[in-house]
């Protein structure tokens, strides 16, 4: 339209006389031509002129969010300020991670996908029609007991759609062997029936005494032969919470054990530095009944979003060979709470607090190892595995986790907490002890879970609070 009317105006105005020069072509249609051209280009210039001042009189475009972080006008949340808080502390774990672990993984990983590797791997553990089935050889190490090395293997919907089946076989040598199998019915969405057996012989089981103040010093090694077969039925209802209920048989016998240089249980026992644990001597058999409640207001249990949870729990145990009444009644309670720090970035801090009891039932105390036991892969995991028993216990864990890799979290956690008596009894900030872990774990699949952990533990606080635990975890672990 505006070259329009500039032409429209151009052809209106009077005609500019022509002078003849010498040189010059007549007036004629070459001089018409020329007054056409430059009418044209003048066309051209006023319209282009009045793009340009469209294009300054409106608002300039917002940067497209093309990396997911938000845009440069956003606000700032207070989760993203609290994020630089960890990552100021955390520092030396994220070069340790991101340099370490992250990127090297990602050249790997890139490499053998380019390789083809992944998948001639995959094809040949993992086989049918939809790859329902396979196994995996996996290793274990948690310094300070023996090694283990065995297979995994599981099988989706086997005979029939919802029939699943898992089985794990480990051994560390002649006198370490373990072996689980787990069959599992989907019966409805959420719901599941699961049919549970294993087995083990080991002869590396640390025992440091019972109570708030037992010390490093006082390590022991006993060894177990251990049977556990019971069924659980589970019903999951709003988000992520489940309702599950167990009932099944669990029975034990110890000896003497070893590893490396130190002594076994009997030999402490003579030096008189602990009294012998009950249940030690002739071991027990026993049908159990154990139930659970979740609450868990996350859409999926392993979700990195922001909730709550709060667990119910509680386990009775009846020995039927003593001559006199005998078992056990353990129960407790945990309540945590997840804070997304990233907007579902997988940056997630949370803090939770533990309690567990157990009691006598009958005549005969709890076996030791009924007990509340804490340190391992559970509570506190600065501390080896069974490092302690008491008749309560209780722990509260801040923890933050980050994603690492497609699969991989890395976590940092710091725990307080003790075993005390009967009931809480005695529970104080001095009779506490302080567990500091930070490590690598793998996300998905709960039946075998890739740990790599590095761990310490304290003495009491009134003891000093001396560092004398230090766990480091390597390997795959069975979740069944």
């Amino acid at each position: 339209m505006l070259a329009r009317t500039a032409f429209t105006k151009l052809r209106a105005a009077p005609r500019p006389k022509l002078v003849k020069r010498p040189g010059l072509a007549p007036r004629g249609r070459g001089g018409r031509f020329v007054v056409f051209t430059r009418g044209l280009l003048l066309a051209l210039a006023l319209l282009s002129s009045s793009l340009t001042a469209s294009a300054e009189s409106q608002p300039e475009r917002p940067l497209p969010d093309y990396d997911g972080r938000g845009g440069r006008g956003q606000p700032t949340t207070p989760g993203q300020v609290a994020l630089w808080v960890p990552r100021v502390v955390l520092s030396p774990v994220y070069l340790v991670s991101e340099y370490v672990v992250r990127r090297p993984l990602g050249y790997l990983i890139t490499a053998a996908e380019k390789a083809e590797v992944p998948a001639a791997l995959y094809d040949f553990f993992a086989f049918g029609p939809d790859h329902k089935a396979g196994f995996v050889p996996i290793a274990f190490v948690d310094f300070g007991f023996y090694p283990s090395v065995g297979v995994y293997a599981f099988w989706d919907d086997a005979g029939f759609k919802g029939h699943n089946l898992r089985l794990r076989a480990t051994t560390g040598g002649s006198r370490w062997l373990s072996g689980a199998v787990s069959e599992r019915f989907e019966i409805a969405r959420g719901s599941t029936v699961s049919l549970n057996a294993s087995a083990s012989r080991r002869p590396d089981y640390a025992y440091y005494g019972i109570g708030p103040d037992t010390r490093e010093a006082n390590r022991s090694r006993y060894g177990e032969n251990m049977l556990d077969l019971h069924a659980t039925w589970r019903a999951g209802f709003w988000r992520s919470s489940s309702m599950e209920t167990t009932f099944g048989y669990r029975g034990a016998s110890f000896y003497p054990g070893d590893f490396g240089g130190d002594p076994s249980l009997d030999q402490q026992v003579t030096k008189g530095v602990f009294a012998q644990p009950d249940g030690y001597q002739d071991g027990y058999r026993a049908g159990f009944h154990r139930a659970q409640l979740t609450l868990d207001t996350r859409r999926e249990e392993d979700s990195r979003d922001s909730g709550g949870r709060f667990v119910l729990r509680g386990e009775q145990g009846i020995d039927p060979t003593q001559s006199r009444a005998a078992g056990w009644v353990r129960y407790g309670a945990s309540l945590g709470g997840f804070l997304d720090l990233g907007d579902h970035g997988g940056r997630i801090i949370s803090l939770s607090v533990a309690a567990e009891m157990a009691d006598p039932l009958g005549g005969q105390p709890v076996p030791f190892t009924e007990l509340t036991t804490i340190g391992g892969n559970e509570q506190m995991p600065g501390f080896r595995a069974g490092r302690l028993h008491g008749r309560s216990g209780a722990a509260a864990t801040l923890r933050y986790s980050w994603p690492i890799w497609i699969w991989l979290d890395g976590s940092l956690q710091a725990a307080v907490g003790n075993v005390y008596g009967e009931h809480l009894s005695g529970i104080s900030w001095g009779q506490s002890r302080f567990s500091g872990a930070v490590g690598i774990e793998s996300r998905g699949s709960r039946d075998s879970v890739f740990q790599l952990l590095m761990g310490f533990g304290t003495e009491t606080f009134n003891s000093g609070a001396d560092v004398n635990s230090i766990r480091v975890v390597v390997g795959a672990r069975s979740g069944f």
